[in-house]
C-alpha cells in the first residue's frame, strides 16, 4: 500500500498557529465548512436557474395564447371569407343571367 502525501505551504505565523494543533481534524473540519458552502452555492444556482425558467415558460405560454387566439381567427377570417366568395358567385352568375337575358332581348327587337 502506497502512502499519498499533500504538501501544504503556509506562512510562518499561520504555521504558529498551527502548531499543536490536529491538523488532520482542522483540514476534516474546512472540508465539511467547503461541502456546505458548495452545496448552498449550487442551491442558489439552481434556484436562480429555475426562477429563470419559470420565466421562460411563462413568457412562452403567453406567446402560445396569442398564436392560438390569432390561429382562431384566422380560421374565422377564412371562413368569412369563404362565404363572401359563394355569395360573390352566385350574385356574378346572377348578373350574367340578367345580361344575357337583356342581350337576347336586345338582339330580338333589332
Amino acid at each position: 500500500m502506497t502512502m499519498e502525501f499533500l504538501e501544504i505551504r503556509v506562512p510562518k505565523d499561520v504555521f504558529r498557529e498551527l502548531k499543536g494543533r490536529d491538523i488532520e481534524a482542522l483540514i476534516k473540519e474546512s472540508l465539511q465548512k467547503a461541502e456546505l458552502t458548495l452545496q448552498a452555492e449550487e442551491e442558489e444556482f439552481l434556484k436562480k436557474k429555475r426562477k429563470k425558467l419559470k420565466e421562460q415558460l411563462k413568457k412562452m405560454e403567453e406567446e402560445y395564447g396569442e398564436l392560438l387566439e390569432f390561429y382562431h381567427k384566422a380560421l374565422r377570417d377564412k371562413k368569412f371569407m369563404l362565404e363572401k366568395r359563394d355569395e360573390f358567385k352566385r350574385e356574378n352568375r346572377e348578373l350574367r343571367k340578367e345580361l344575357e337575358a337583356k342581350k337576347r332581348e336586345t338582339k330580338s327587337k333589332a
